[in-house]
């Protein structure tokens, strides 16, 4: 990829934005599950392509920009996505991928600066203001990350340069995708208050009915809203929402943000009563959050189970362990006995989900073995699958019981 495809597709013609009030960068990956799919599937770069579970229940993971122009978005059930772009290709998710190209990103933000605030896989914020007596400007900075991304794997992110995070995160998403957009300090008004309001943090569906009621469309009609109205409209979040209409927003760059849980869950393509079932997609579920517990380099106490009905009742069951735990064998023995005490055999279920929580880091926890007792070997068995996943691919190594099923469950 060439220099010039690396910068703004449309350069301001007043010359490059004061960035020297901006230390704030929001980096987010371009349709990024899709991108990395694309990479063992070039045939089908400026295609439609969709990622997700295929089922008639499945849902959209991410979808390519060609997708999009057909209204395809994530969180759309793929039943919709496949009638408004049927040519589109569908790729189911492989999510050990999407970790490994995640955590290699997260490692380019820590080389910069070790002010970096994951919030998802696929984007984060970072501070700067402390590297750019070494690297250059905050812009210069964008672009050496977006050169660095594009280079070590081969997919494009957009960046939102600003003075605060609210600021950053709304300029990455004006310039995707492939973009890089800086907001002086002093064009913030400028470049907020023309947004619809609906853009504002905080406000969803109901609160920009509200908003829209009171003849509010805009980020700029809200800031001309007396606070006393809107705090007496909206209580306590009124006035959050005129600081954010005028670009106050003073949160910090939080690093290292600890996972407070570790979860997955599963929608099955239709009802299931069986428990034998039921318990192979614990198993399934297990095996995915202790190896996720282990990338992230976590152990956790207690584990949480999530049963819904086919008539979308939820049912949650938590047990605190006597140890904290990263094995999937630990994790599915008790997901297991939470299930059966919730007392739903044979009851049909639409959803199954399993969580850790109450996580430590794994440096810190050591077990106590009872007198007598000796380690059982499965931690250092499941670190060796993880080995093998990585190199192989997810389905490499797998429990017996998991090889082959009567029909699956769609990835959420």
């Amino acid at each position: 990829m060439s220099r010039n495809q690396l910068l703004p597709r449309e350069p301001s013609p007043r010359g490059p934005a004061d960035d020297s009030g901006c230390p704030i960068l929001h980096v987010d990956m371009d349709a990024f599950f899709a991108s990395v799919e694309l990479l063992d599937h070039p045939e089908l770069k400026g295609t439609p392509v969709i990622v997700g579970a295929p089922g008639a229940r499945g849902v959209v993971l991410s979808a390519t920009y060609e997708a999009r122009r057909f209204g395809v978005h994530s969180a759309m059930p793929m039943s919709r996505a496949r009638r408004i772009c049927p040519q589109a290709t569908i790729i189911p998710p492989s999510h050990g991928k999407y970790s490994e190209v995640s955590k290699g990103i997260m490692e380019i933000f820590q080389a910069i600066t070790p002010e970096v605030e994951p919030i998802s896989s696929d984007e984060a914020f970072l501070d700067v203001g402390g590297a750019r007596r070494r690297l250059g400007s905050s812009s210069v900075i964008a672009e050496l990350i977006r050169g660095q991304v594009a280079e070590r794997y081969g997919i494009t992110c957009s960046v939102g340069v600003a003075g605060s995070k609210f600021v950053a995160k709304l300029a990455s998403r004006q310039c995707k995708p492939d973009g890089l957009l800086v907001v002086p300090a002093s064009a913030e008004v400028e470049f907020l208050h023309p947004l619809p309001v609906a853009a504002l943090w905080g406000v969803g569906e109901r609160t920009e009915q509200a908003l829209v009621r009171l003849g509010i469309r805009t980020v700029g009609d809200l800031a001309q809203v007396p606070v006393s109205t809107l705090q007496r409209e909206f209580g306590a979040a009124g006035a959050h929402l005129s600081a954010l209409a005028w670009g106050r927003d003073d949160r910090p760059v939080v690093p290292h943000s600890p996972d407070k849980s570790i979860g997955n869950e599963e929608t099955f393509s239709h009802d299931v009563d069986d428990p034998e079932v039921i318990k192979r997609e614990l198993l399934r579920l297990s095996e995915r959050v202790a190896s996720r517990l282990r990338a992230a380099g976590h152990v956790g106490r207690t584990v949480s189970v999530k049963l819904r009905r086919s008539d979308f009742t939820t049912i949650t069951r938590s047990r605190t362990l006597r140890e904290p735990t990263d094995v999937a064998k630990e994790i599915f023995a008790t997901s297991c006995e939470l299930y059966e005490a919730a007392g739903l055999d044979r009851v049909r279920l639409r959803l199954v989900g399993v969580r850790m929580e109450n996580l430590r880091p794994a440096a810190t926890a050591t077990r106590q073995l009872g007198l007598g007792e000796r380690e059982t070997g499965w931690r250092e068995a499941e670190q060796a699958m993880d080995k093998a996943i990585r190199r192989f691919g997810p389905e490499a190594v797998r429990p017996a019981s998991l090889v082959q099923r009567p029909f699956g469950p769609m990835d959420l």
